[in-house]
């Protein structure tokens, strides 16, 4: 199986050429899931006792399999938060992949891990940490931000005795993303939700906070502010929160997953004043520093309290703590033993492009943004439901029922012509479905928007 042969090299080739024709690119439909069954009669039995064969395989993958993703880059998926990775990083996943790093300790992965921690230098360096704040590398945000509250739970056990004892407590909005809930269930911990979709302010968290019972009170160990929320792209007060949770001794982490790429852009860096105070942060390379995924990033004030906290011992793994074998090992910081150098792509991308670029690009999928609000405005059946924020942009089709929204969704994607779908935005005591653009591929034009806003007609 691992014979390599010249029929190998041209399909490793072949595969280059599909990767490069491929990448952001309106020319192709943006393609639509089929039934399994569909796909079952398209492609018949793929895992056979003798094996189909690289190019039988390869080109089934083409000609059926591929047109059945919805590519994360294409121009015109604006649903969810999708993604642009360079041809750069794209190309330097397959190098990441074929060199077969593991990238949990430094005596098997140096070389990898060297790359990736010059890209965290970087990524630290926006968030204006102290000296001595560092992070690393996971598979995304969800498992950044269980690593941070995993930390700060950790942290905050090691306090008192009895908090060991106790379940703990969080407090975040309920415009936080549904990771922070999730990894909450995981961490065996209780989360407070203040009831605002809009900015969490001061306030509005002191006064949550001061309206605890004694009991919750003792129990409360972190607050989850977010840089960006998925939803709306709203920024909290995170000078604000810093200031209650040095007050109250609390544990201050920013989900800054999707937000977090916007602090290279000069034109709404202001809007994150306060990160610097962050006792951990999340950001998703993924997402706004064009990255393949799966790469998200978890940064720590204090990276020794992420090592206490997350560090494995094993008799197979003593040989680690040898003095020969010391070096940065991106396993002791987050929840993951087993990883793959994933920080690796970015590391080339930013090499290869200089951050500059990257800072041009960011500030493309805000401009884009306030493009969009503009249209919006300028039309007579779709109205802004909230001004864009950072590369979010909230509407609605005026007279529309969310089935409406939900049918044109499916149109507009069977037609392989784009894919944008409803949300949800709380107008008073109620949930009001509304459509919703975010920006993140530079390559998107103009007329891609207007074509958009042209098929609610």
């Amino acid at each position: 199986m691992h014979k390599i042969d010249i029929d190998l090299v041209d399909m490793t080739m072949d595969v280059m050429k599909y990767v490069i024709n491929r990448l952001s690119s309106t020319k192709h439909k943006i393609g639509k899931p089929k039934k399994e069954a569909e796909l079952k009669a398209l492609v018949g039995e793929t895992i056979t006792k003798n094996g189909i064969g690289g190019e039988q395989a390869f080109n089934l993958w083409k000609e059926h399999l591929a047109k059945s993703n919805v590519p994360i880059d294409h121009p015109r998926h604006l649903a969810f938060v999708p993604a642009s990775p360079t041809r750069a990083a794209v190309m330097f996943d397959l190098v990441t992949s074929a060199s077969s790093i593991h990238g949990a300790y430094w005596m098997e992965g140096a070389g990898g891990i060297f790359c990736e921690n010059e890209a965290m230098r970087w990524i630290v360096s926006l968030t204006g940490l102290p000296n001595g704040a560092f992070g690393v590398f996971t598979s995304g945000g969800t498992a950044a931000n269980l690593s941070a509250i995993v930390t700060a739970r950790e942290y905050w056990r090691s306090l008192k005795q009895q908090n060991n004892f106790e379940k703990g407590l969080i407090i975040t909005s309920i415009g936080a993303h549904s990771s922070i809930k999730a990894m909450a269930k995981v961490a065996d911990i209780d989360v407070l939700l203040v009831d605002t979709e809009d900015r969490l302010e001061k306030d509005a968290l002191e006064a949550t906070i001061n309206n605890l019972p004694i009991q919750k009170r003792q129990r409360l160990f972190a607050v989850v502010a977010t840089g960006g929320t998925t939803n709306a792209g709203i920024v909290d007060d995170l000078n604000g929160v810093a200031s209650i949770c040095e007050k109250e001794n609390l544990w201050f982490h920013v989900d800054a997953a999707y937000g977090g790429g916007a602090l290279v852009a000069d034109s709404v860096s202001h809007l994150f004043k306060g990160i610097a105070h962050a006792d951990s942060i999340t950001i998703d390379p993924h997402k706004w520093m064009f990255s393949p995924y799966d790469c998200g990033a978890v940064i720590y004030r204090n990276p020794e309290l992420a090592k206490k906290a997350h560090s494995q011992q094993g008799s197979y793994l003593d040989i680690f703590e040898d003095e020969g074998a010391h070096g940065f090992n991106p396993t002791d910081y987050q929840i993951q033993l087993t990883r793959r150098v994933r920080g690796l792509p970015l590391w080339f991308s930013l090499a290869t492009h200089g951050t500059e670029r990257y800072k041009e690009a960011v500030e493309r999928g805000i401009e884009l943004a306030q493009i969009a609000g503009k249209m919006i405005e300028g039309k007579p059946n779709v109205e802004l439901v909230r001004p864009p924020s950072l590369s979010c942009v909230l509407y609605r089709r005026i007279g529309w029922e969310p089935k409406d929204y939900t049918n044109w969704t499916y149109k507009n994607h069977e037609k392989g012509f784009a894919l944008v779908t409803p949300t949800k935005w709380k107008n008073g005591n109620t949930f009001e479905t509304v459509s919703r653009f975010c920006f993140i591929n530079p390559d998107t034009t103009e007329k891609d928007i207007e074509a958009i806003l042209d098929s609610m007609d």
